[in-house]
């Protein structure tokens, strides 16, 4: 039985207990890892295709170890004009374990579960960073910069702000 999987944004085709080496995953050494995105499933002649992926199956994984790929040369040159840049790349790797590939019956988490806390965190942030420019604003015009000065005076209605100088957008503000 085979399976073909998206694992960090690349397709593999994977068999049970093949090792492979993906994308720096953010999940521990030793721990188990389970992948949704499943879009081929093969077991003999019988052979799912997914439309994208198949729902309900999920290929099951164990972290290795993480480590470094070989080195990657990158050199460039521009001939006839004395530039040459020599860089080197190392791409983090994860070695993982294929340990079970489920054609069905294996249950999905929802986009809304998985976004669910990140979105909360996400909205309650600009709430507070915005209330708080708004009670530095009126204690130091001096930390604000012109442009933020000049959007503040166009608000009140101070007019001739165009040729004005940052102390005079202050005193002109206080």
């Amino acid at each position: 039985m085979y399976a073909i999987v998206e694992i960090a944004g690349q397709q593999f085709k994977v068999e049970k207990d093949q090792k492979v080496f993906v994308n720096r995953l953010q999940t521990e050494e030793g721990k188990k890892v389970s992948f949704d995105n499943v879009l081929l499933v093969g077991d003999g002649n019988n052979v799912t295709v997914g439309a994208p992926a198949i729902d309900g199956a999920q290929v099951g994984a164990k972290v290795l170890k993480h480590l470094k790929g070989d080195k990657v040369i990158v050199f460039k040159k521009k001939r006839r004009k004395g530039y040459r840049v020599k860089n080197g790349h190392r791409q983090s790797l994860t070695e993982i374990v294929i340990e079970s590939i489920a054609a069905s019956g294996a249950k999905k988490a929802t986009k809304a579960e998985k976004a669910a806390p990140a979105k909360a965190e996400k909205k309650a942030e600009p709430k507070a960073k915005a209330a708080a420019p708004k009670a530095e604003e009126t204690q130091d015009l001096s930390k604000l910069t012109v442009a933020e000065l000049k959007v503040l005076a166009k608000e009140k209605g101070v007019e001739g702000i165009s040729s004005m100088k940052k102390a005079d957008l202050i005193a002109a503000l206080s």
